[in-house]
């Protein structure tokens, strides 16, 4: 299978006389603000230009895998007990559900990798998720460079897509002469997701939405019905805070217990009452919170059967095999420490995830033991292509209504996480 016509991360963690100028064109775009991370670089200056059959090979694999995502919502749609019985929800994270089914998708990210045997996905971040700031504002200053000519940039029509399938929402939702006030609820705390919160604003305001910013506390409910941010009434409110975050949440380690555990019940009154009373569109639905569990995965496994032909085709092709962690005897989880994977339900970006061949037997013994019944999953272990500097690509393909609609790569050798350096990716013409 083709790869790349240039060394991917020919600078990775090399910090020259380059990156400083370079970082420094970055930051005057406005969205990004922390080209370092611990001192390293979080950006590759070269860009990684990939051929045209690949690319298309990793679209289509991302969209197949959507589809067979959709498949599994109509079917937990029609069988509500699944909810309890297979996924361990919560009431809450039930009430999520109900509110929004079988609707879960808006904006997505497949990660998707290359092996000798062909694709691989390792998950569908449908939730909130991240990298869209890194993937246009990188791909945006390097296609400046001498020989941009010759390559395409596959975010290029991001934007477009992403603000089109809003609007769309929105007028269906909460109709066609709905005010164009958006608002954007995220972590307010946490500094990490910052970038996509300004790139997602900026956007917006370019399109003509009024756009008001807060956290889940910050919402209340409107004259209109609408729910409110800050006071103002909203027509869209785009939800870049996790869906377990709104609900009971409890560590997924059975020695650790976490300070605050009980769930956002008034902000989630106002959000799920304007959407329910179609006043408000929430996007991403909060349905995300079935296929953004990682035992969805296990799901497609275990009840094979009940997918289409398609869909069983696309699982057995495209998704490692997967089982809820309490259905593999430890015995053998023990023993096959090198061929499996531990993940747990909503980890997110390399968090919660426990590679066999990587730990040693004394740790993988303690996530096996304190692993939360109900939380894990156990996903077989697959060989991802190396680069020539031992780093792996993890091919984050963007869906925008089920449609590919751009990419983002990071390349790190092992499980990628927040050190991972992000690459500007083209396609050659």
């Amino acid at each position: 299978m083709s790869d790349s016509t240039t060394n991917p991360a020919s600078d990775a963690g090399v910090e020259d006389d380059a990156y400083g100028p370079f970082a420094a064109q970055l930051i005057e775009r406005g969205i990004l603000q922390d080209p370092w991370y611990d001192g390293a670089p979080r950006f590759a200056m070269e860009p990684h230009v990939i051929d045209r059959a690949l690319y298309e090979q990793l679209g289509r694999a991302a969209e197949e895998v959507a589809e067979v995502f959709d498949e599994l919502c109509r079917i937990v749609d029609d069988e509500p007990a699944l909810l309890e019985d297979f996924f361990c929800l919560e009431p809450t994270q039930r009430v999520l559900w109900q509110a929004s089914a079988p609707r879960w998708h808006g904006i997505a990210r497949a990660d998707v990798f290359v092996t000798d045997e062909g694709l691989a996905v390792a998950e569908l971040n449908c939730d909130t998720p991240t990298g869209e700031a890194e993937a246009t504002e990188l791909n945006a200053l390097v296609a400046r460079s001498p020989g941009a000519g010759d390559w395409i940039d596959p975010n290029a029509g991001l934007r477009a897509r992403y603000l089109a399938m809003v609007d769309e929402v929105r007028r269906s939702i909460a109709g066609d002469e709905s005010p164009k006030t958006l608002g954007i609820v995220y972590p307010t705390e946490f500094s990490e997701d910052l970038s996509v919160i300004r790139l997602y604003r900026r956007w917006f305001e370019g399109a003509g939405y009024k756009v008001v910013l807060g956290s889940p506390y910050n919402l209340g409910t409107g004259e209109s019905g609408r729910a409110t941010l800050f006071d103002q009434e909203l027509s869209v409110l785009v939800r870049h805070y996790k869906s377990d975050w709104w609900t009971e949440r409890a560590s997924v380690w059975t020695d650790e217990t976490l300070p605050d555990t009980a769930p956002l019940i008034e902000p989630l009154r106002h959000a799920l009452t304007a959407e329910v009373e179609e006043r408000t569109a929430i996007v991403n639905p909060f349905g995300a919170i079935v296929p953004q569990n990682k035992r969805a995965m296990a799901f497609f496994w275990e009840h094979i059967h009940r997918f289409s032909t398609f869909g069983q085709g696309v699982i057995e092709r495209l998704v490692p095999y997967t089982s809820r962690l309490e259905t593999v005897h430890e015995a053998q989880l023990r023993a096959e420490r090198e061929k499996w994977v531990l993940k747990s339900d909503y980890g997110a970006e390399g968090d919660e995830v426990i590679i066999g061949r990587l730990v040693t037997d004394a740790q993988w013994d303690k996530a096996l033991r304190f692993a939360r019944p109900g939380r894990w999953i156990a996903q077989r272990f697959f060989d991802a292509l190396a680069q020539p500097d031992g780093s792996i690509v993890n091919y984050g393909v963007y869906l925008v209504a089920g449609e590919r609609a751009g990419l983002y790569l990071r390349a790190q050798a092992g499980a990628t996480n927040e050190r991972a350096l992000s690459l500007p990716v083209f396609v050659a013409r």
